[in-house]
Parts: C-alpha cells; structure tokens; sequence
C-alpha cells in the first residue's frame, strides 16, 4: 500500500510551518512540489525553501510537477473547476503510480490550510475512485490566510458573541451585511467589496499574507476602497499575480 500525507504549509512564511507538518514531510520518500508557470514561480520556490529549511530526510526526492490551467471559455463556473480538478486528479494518478512504489509515502505541499478552500482532499479522493492505484493518506492542517490576515491586522476574527460567514466574492452579494456583520471573503477576482454601500462596512485587506511583499490595507470601506483597488492592481501587475483576502465588518463588540 502507498501512502500520501496532504500538508498544509501556511499562508506564505515558512516559519507558518507546524511541527507536525515538518515531521510529516520528513517521514515522506517524495515530496511533490506544484508549478504554476513563471508568473507564479514565488510559489514553488516557498515550498522549496520549506522543504530546504526543514527536511532532513537525506533519502528523500523532490518532484515537481505542472498544474494543468483552468479552462473557462464557453463553460460555467462548475464545469470548469469540474473538468480542471479532473485534469489535476490525472497528473496525481500518474505522480502516485510512477513516483511511489509500494510502501512509500508521497506528500504534497499545500498552500494554508488543505481543508479551507483548496481542492487537494477532493481531488485525492476523485483518484482512490478511478482504483487505479491502491493508497491511503492523511491530512495535516496548516496555517491558513484567514489567520494570517487577523495577525497582520492584529485584530480577532470575531465580533463577542457574534458569527462569522467565511465565503467568495461571487457569494458576498446579500450576505453582508444584510446576513451577517464580519465576513471573510476568499478567492474575489472582481472586488466584489466595490459594490458594498453601507457606511458603516469596515475593511481588513491582506495581499501576499506571510511573503516579503505582504502588503495590507484597513479603514472604513467607503474611505479606502479606492486605495485597496489601486493597490491591489499595482501589485499584481507588478507581481504578475495576486493572492488576496479581507475581512467586512460592521457593529461592535457587545452590540446587541
């Protein structure tokens, strides 16, 4: 039987590293390594850090493999990400039947956290179901962006008392504040805090969140809206990418 270990590695500092997670890649005989293309090659080389810094596993092998891009023309949103987790379930079939033999462990490096809006479990799974090649894995939780972002910002989660909806920008729309007073809002590709009228919103912006070019922006949603707009365009054309995250508030703690 092989074995596979999903490591979550932090929002972006290697020292976001648990202990847990560096035992498990130094119990791993391959470690897989995703590249994203030049545009986004800071993101292979943390995980090359991360492995450089804490592996020590002398018999222990790298492999780097391509992720497959997303195709999103003439198809929604679903068939999209449907058909682009199927291409990536197909690198990681062959990863695990050419890379591993029987009784080795395989582990990939996954950005945050493995279970908060990454597909790395699913697509696992959608390999077991193809019974191609016999494994079983294990997942280890990493620091996740949401974390990093309250950090940076030096601020709870929370509201006393109080929920908190973790959600997409395509999802914001009629959730804050009209449902909920603090929303964290994860993979926006339109900005969708723009469209936020209320006067009282708060921001909590975070770009980068663990690089060395962490960059992050707070204040009332009506007075910095513009900057964050700005600013987030500036980087990412500078950068060639973009990972960001915010936080919307409205209220106060023991508000009724």
């Amino acid at each position: 039987m092989k074995n596979v270990l999903i490591v979550g590695i932090g929002a972006g500092n290697p020292e976001h590293m648990t202990v847990q997670a560096i035992n498990a890649l130094n119990h791993a005989d391959v470690l897989f390594i995703p590249t994203k293309g030049d545009a986004k090659a800071q993101l292979a080389d943390i995980r090359r850090d991360i492995v450089s810094r804490y592996v020590a596993k002398p018999q222990s092998r790298v492999v780097e493999f391509e992720i497959p891009v997303r195709q999103t023309a003439e198809r929604s949103y679903n068939q999209s990400v449907d058909q682009w987790h199927a291409a990536i379930a197909s690198a990681y079939e062959r990863l695990l039947t050419d890379e591993l033999r029987a009784g080795q462990t395989g582990a990939f490096l996954v950005w945050g956290d493995p279970m908060l809006y990454d597909s790395t479990i699913r697509i696992i799974e959608r390999v077991r179901a193809l019974e191609t090649v016999a494994f079983d894995y294990s997942v280890i939780p990493g620091i996740t962006s949401i974390q990093a972002l309250a950090a940076s910002h030096r601020i709870p989660l929370n509201l006393v008392g109080k929920p908190v909806e973790i959600t997409t920008g395509r999802r914001l729309h009629g959730s804050f504040p009209e449902k909920t007073e603090t929303a964290v809002v994860m993979l926006d590709g339109e900005q969708a805090f723009m469209k936020i009228e209320d006067p009282d919103a708060r921001i909590y912006w975070g770009a980068y969140l663990g690089t060395e070019q962490e960059i992050i922006i707070s204040g009332r949603l009506a007075e910095v809206r513009d900057e964050v707009l700005k600013t987030r365009a500036e980087a990412r054309a500078r950068h060639g990418w973009i990972m960001d995250i915010y936080l919307l508030q409205k209220g106060r703690d023991f508000e009724e």
